[in-house]
């Protein structure tokens, strides 16, 4: 399997972020977003939503949807979008801005009502306290040393699940762990990785 790849301007990265040029905007989510830690019940649901809407399609396809998401969607503000209606649900899918999944928009709205029953903070901290030891965690090097779920995705999609939330299995749960930084699976020798380590220690 693939290990790092050096682009153009001499910089390693994990495969997925070296696309093509046309793809410049999924590299600079790589470089200055993907891994590093994120904080806070609304930016945290907000990351829950999008992975959920990422289900069997690609990132790139989200990534530049998101401004619309996040004006679709109140900014992803969870008492914002715990109000929304029936009417609400219809006026998104008809919004082309986003990906317009009926079953996908419903368990938004559902999961910011279930955000917005818990106490502030508690959302981040439920989130948080399945990110396992870093220390315990190989460095992958290459994609194929970076799986789908672990054991800790499985536990918290299953205690998201049981407290109410939808559409987060234990591969959607490993992505939002992945991209908020609960974990590190930047490859060895990307270059980013040393800085989300930083971030995170």
């Amino acid at each position: 399997m693939s290990g790092v790849v050096t682009a153009p301007d001499g910089v390693p990265r994990c495969p997925w972020g070296m696309e093509s040029e046309q793809m410049a905007d999924y590299r600079a989510y790589h470089d200055t977003e993907w891994g590093l830690p994120i904080h806070g019940d609304d930016a945290l649901f907000e990351r829950m939503s999008l992975e959920a809407f990422q289900s069997g399609l690609s990132w790139i396809t989200i990534l530049r949807r998101r401004p619309g998401f996040r004006a679709a969607f109140a900014d992803f503000e969870i008492a914002a979008v715990a109000r929304f209606t029936d009417a609400d649900a219809e006026r998104l899918l008809a919004d082309p801005r986003i990906i317009r999944n009926r079953a996908k928009i419903a368990a938004t709205i559902n999961n910011a009502k279930v955000a917005a029953e818990l106490a502030p903070g508690e959302l981040d901290a439920l989130i948080w306290s399945y990110a396992p030891d870093r220390a315990g965690r190989a460095a992958p090097r290459t994609v194929g040393d970076v799986r789908p779920t672990t054991p800790e995705s499985i536990a918290l999609a299953k205690d998201l699940k049981k407290r109410g939330f939808r559409f987060v299995g234990p591969t959607t749960a490993y992505a939002m762990m992945q991209a908020c930084g609960l974990v590190n699976d930047h490859l060895v020798d990307c270059h980013v990785r040393a800085a989300v380590e930083a971030a995170a220690g």
